[in-house]
């Protein structure tokens, strides 16, 4: 009959200590146990790293987070200080079950860099944001330089702007290796034609306005392709594919 009274003894207590062990944990994921960060995009961009990433989230290393209480702890203006840096896309700050506060960033990537001889550098990301330079690093981009850069230089986003079409340009050379091996730089003039600067061979490229672009890197291709093979690589100073179905070369 001794039996009973020790049995409810031993379960109330094991129902208490399971309950402080439940207490423990929750206490537990009530604190900030460690910050991880995820830097998405990272390819040929090494403009912000793990530790930027942690200065804006501490605002300048001044507030602490690790250790914090979850209480203390504003993850939606966190969230909006990683955002707000030019060169982050996306971002997405939240807690999981362990306490870890986890931090995932899409970084924007450079896909052309804007030269001024009156004013700062600038880049234009494949998005189409533009984006300061950096004393950090130096992306090896497309350049765009001419009368129109500083213009370019001073917008938010070349999307939806009179520079569409330049854009169209950009991203038909990035997005074709050989194109991208061969034009170095994109030259606007002061009549809104555009001028290209190749990598290796000599000889510039007159391009033209910035309308029928697939036609007339069609037409540049059979130069590179066909004529250049034949004629010797630097025999001309000037190829013009401006003009519809010819290629002009000098």
């Amino acid at each position: 009959m001794r039996v009973w009274p020790v049995f409810f003894t031993v379960l109330g207590l094991t129902s208490t200590l399971l309950l402080i062990g439940f207490a423990n944990k929750g206490n537990d994921r009530s604190v900030c146990n460690k910050v991880v960060i995820t830097l998405d995009n990272q390819l040929n961009n090494h403009f912000i790293d793990d530790n930027d990433i942690m200065s804006m989230l501490t605002n300048g290393y001044t507030e602490i987070i690790e250790g914090a209480p979850y209480s203390n702890i504003n993850v939606r203006k966190l969230e909006n200080r990683v955002i707000d840096n030019s060169y982050v896309q996306e971002a997405e700050v939240y807690r999981d079950l362990k306490g870890n506060l986890l931090v995932n960033v899409k970084l924007r990537r450079p896909v052309a860099r804007i030269v001024q001889y009156d004013g700062p550098d600038a880049y234009i990301s494949e998005d189409g944001s533009i984006l300061p330079v950096s004393d950090k690093f130096s992306s090896r981009v497309l350049i765009i330089s001419g009368a129109k850069s500083k213009e370019i230089a001073g917008l938010d986003n070349i999307n939806n702007t009179d520079y569409d079409q330049l854009f169209e340009l950009i991203k038909h050379v990035n997005v074709d290796n050989f194109w991208k091996a061969q034009i170095a730089q994109v030259v606007l003039e002061d009549n809104g034609e555009v001028k290209l600067l190749p990598q290796i061979t000599k000889q510039y490229i007159e391009f033209g306005d910035l309308n029928h672009i697939e036609n007339k890197f069609s037409r540049l291709k059979i130069f590179y392709k066909e004529i250049l093979p034949r004629k010797g690589w630097n025999v001309y100073s000037r190829v013009n594919v401006k003009y519809k179905n010819q290629i002009i070369c000098e």
